[in-house]
């Protein structure tokens, strides 16, 4: 127990605040985000599920190509901190906003702004991370803050729902007024991170320095065919991986009331927790690509059960199982970036990598929203799931390589 403990005791400080400052992010977002679908339909009077997919698909795919450049103007100018203060500080601006929110256009405007946000500071911020350790110890790190970052997922739901029996008359039916007051309190804990990114983050050395002769440009072929396919096929299973948001409109369906849903979310993430921990640390020692492709194998089950799931019991199963995926995915998919570019053009590497988990994200909510609202949600689940089975088969061809440097 305590040897476990300490291989994260030995972790670098950029790991630990950078960590710290995913916790309260999403912490704040999540005290937002499994409200949002019942906060709609109250709000507008009913919204079906392709609004919904359009809110979140579209505010996925704007904040997509800011990725890339994010990434690729990191590595341009060796600067690293700067777009992961500005992507904190832009959410900590929009959040608020929902307060006074009257439509689904202000609504969308909102969580675009919030998306860009994001789109900004991820790929830098994994250009940081994977430059804080030795290759070997590059899924510990990833599994860490994938870690932290579901820690706050645990903590927003616990905080939505205690703030709903404080704020709302009947928190089974909160009113629209009651959910703003909510979301005001959402804005207090990612401005504490912004604060922690500012006084507790340190510029990596590693792009500081001068390491590399000549700046890498934005260009598809500087990247070997390898790392391209690897690209591809993860931009094949994002078109699998629609909004989460229909999960929690599935559970809302199936029976579970609206005091319960942050619970539910909450549990999702606690499971999160633990698989990201394990799933981190075992893709150091068996490597990256059997992780994935058993990550993706295990959406697929999950999604199809999700399509055939009509009881209360089932869906609290399928949430806890759906946190495996994650677990087993999320770590050693960065760790894998890291590990098949140099450090010069890592941050570009994982802005490519961000914008294919995030380009698909709009056609594959809309895509399920207009399924499920035409053939019913087991038919959008099951489309879900066979997409993830092709890409699970498809990541086979992928070769293996590392790139021992951190920078």
């Amino acid at each position: 127990m305590m040897g476990g403990i300490s291989k994260y005791r030995r972790l670098p400080r950029n790991v630990f605040a950078l960590s710290l400052v995913a916790f309260l992010n999403d912490t704040s977002s999540e005290i937002i985000y499994p409200l949002l679908p019942a906060f709609l339909y109250l709000t507008l009077g009913g919204a079906s599920p392709a609004l919904l997919g359009i809110i979140e698909g579209f505010a996925e795919s704007v904040a997509a190509l800011l990725k890339l450049f994010s990434g690729y103007l990191s590595d341009r100018f060796r600067v690293r901190k700067l777009p992961v203060f500005l992507g904190y500080l832009l959410a900590s601006l929009s959040r608020p906003f929902l307060f006074f929110a009257n439509t689904w256009t202000q609504i969308l405007a909102i969580r675009v702004t919030d998306r860009i946000g994001k789109g900004i500071r991820g790929a830098p911020r994994d250009a940081m991370l994977a430059a804080s350790v030795e290759p070997e110890r590059r899924g510990l790190v990833f599994g860490f803050n994938r870690a932290a970052d579901h820690m706050g997922a645990v903590v927003g739901p616990i905080t939505a729902s205690m703030l709903l029996y404080f704020f709302a008359a009947n928190p089974d039916k909160p009113s629209s007024d009651e959910y703003r007051t909510v979301f005001l309190f959402a804005a207090i804990p990612v401005i504490l991170g912004l604060l922690a990114v500012v006084f507790l983050v340190k510029e990596s050395k590693a792009v500081s320095r001068e390491t590399a002769p000549v700046r890498p440009n934005l260009s598809w072929k500087m990247f070997d065919g390898n790392f391209k396919r690897y690209i591809l096929i993860v931009g094949l299973f994002t078109l699998s991986n629609s909004s989460d948001a229909f999960l929690l409109l599935k559970a809302t369906d199936a029976g579970v009331s609206v005091a319960l849903i942050p619970i539910l979310w909450m549990t999702l993430h606690f499971s999160k927790v633990v698989f990201s921990l394990i799933g981190g640390e075992l893709s150091d020692k068996v490597g990256r690509k059997p992780l994935i492709i058993s990550g993706w194998l295990v959406y697929a089950v999950v999604y199809f059960g999700f399509g055939q799931a009509d009881a209360e019991w089932q869906l609290w199963s399928l949430f806890i199982a759906y946190g495996l995926f994650f677990g087993l995915t999320e770590g050693a998919e960065k760790a894998l970036v890291a590990d098949l570019v140099g450090e010069e053009k890592r941050g570009t590497a994982f802005g490519l990598y961000n914008l294919a988990y995030s380009i698909g994200l709009f056609p594959a909510s809309l895509l399920f929203g207009l399924i499920w609202y035409e053939f019913g949600d087991a038919t959008a689940f099951t489309t879900g799931a066979a997409l993830a089975l092709i890409a699970a088969v498809a990541m086979s061809s992928v070769r293996i390589q590392r790139d021992d440097s951190t920078g």
